[in-house]
């Protein structure tokens, strides 16, 4: 890990919402160490709104961000990642792309807010409830230190870091 700017790609099934979140998030909470990206294996092509929302009201910027699938992330061209999470259940159980460089992984689930039923006030909620917990994962992250760390202890603190508080329960991960 002697990167300058460790890459980190967030990867969901659908890329409208927790990835994007986590990607917003720590676009500016590890400004100058950490360049994050999100995708997904079936992208909807469009941002849950909620999720602009609440990004919004928490001051991260909203501007670029866009559903995606991860295919922009295996091409020759694209930027070799560091780190590869998984934050829906569906994607920790699909077959990955093999992505360049071999990052490490880990899976830090969290529920879908985008699939709250109710009011917006509900919805909302759901988004503020997801932001904080990947916040709160996020800050773990940053705080770990990267360079000092082995490959096993770095995979290690990062699983524990997807079983904090919020953690969605999966039978399988390929990460596990």
């Amino acid at each position: 890990m002697a990167n300058s700017i460790y890459n980190v790609l967030f990867l969901c099934t659908g890329n409208t919402a927790r990835s994007i979140l986590a990607e917003a998030i720590l676009n500016k909470e590890g400004q100058g160490r950490f360049r994050a990206y999100s995708a997904g294996s079936q992208p909807k092509g469009t941002v849950n709104p909620f999720a602009l929302r609440v990004l919004s009201a928490l001051e991260y910027p909203v501007d670029g961000l866009r559903s995606k699938s991860w295919d922009e992330f295996a091409l020759p061209d694209a930027p070799k990642m560091d780190f590869v999470f998984t934050v829906c259940d569906n994607a920790a159980a699909e077959a990955c792309p093999v992505w360049p460089g071999h990052p490490v992984s880990a899976h830090w689930g969290i529920e879908d807010p985008a699939a709250v039923e109710g009011s917006d006030l509900e919805k909302e909620r759901a988004f503020n409830l997801a932001a904080r917990y990947m916040k709160n994962r996020i800050s773990m992250f940053l705080n770990l230190p990267l360079s000092s760390l082995d490959a096993m202890s770095l995979g290690k603190h990062l699983q524990d870091i997807g079983a904090t508080e919020g953690a969605s329960k999966i039978k399988e991960s390929v990460f596990s």
